[in-house]
């Protein structure tokens, strides 16, 4: 489920929470978490109240991409190198 939308400079932006990440990246929590703490995406913002990590298209993008290429068998030192 989406966890909302917000609109920046006209533009209608996704927001998610890790477990929605998760959900349609196909990946766990865990590996998303894993991934955030590799730096291989990076969160949008947090919730002052909750401190709830959010996210956005973009990371979304980013851990679709992460999982084709996992698939293909590489290796998060060759993703690391072709995200960043």
């Amino acid at each position: 489920m989406l966890s909302g939308w917000r609109v920046e400079g006209g533009h209608i932006r996704n927001i998610y929470l890790i477990k929605d990440l998760a959900r349609l990246s196909g990946h766990s929590i865990y590996t998303v978490k894993y991934y955030l703490k590799l730096g291989l995406f990076k969160e949008f913002g947090r919730s002052p109240e909750t401190n709830y990590r959010y996210f956005d298209d973009a990371a979304l993008k980013s851990l679709e991409k992460i999982h084709s290429l996992r698939k293909q068998g590489r290796s998060i030192k060759e993703i690391k190198d072709e995200l960043l």
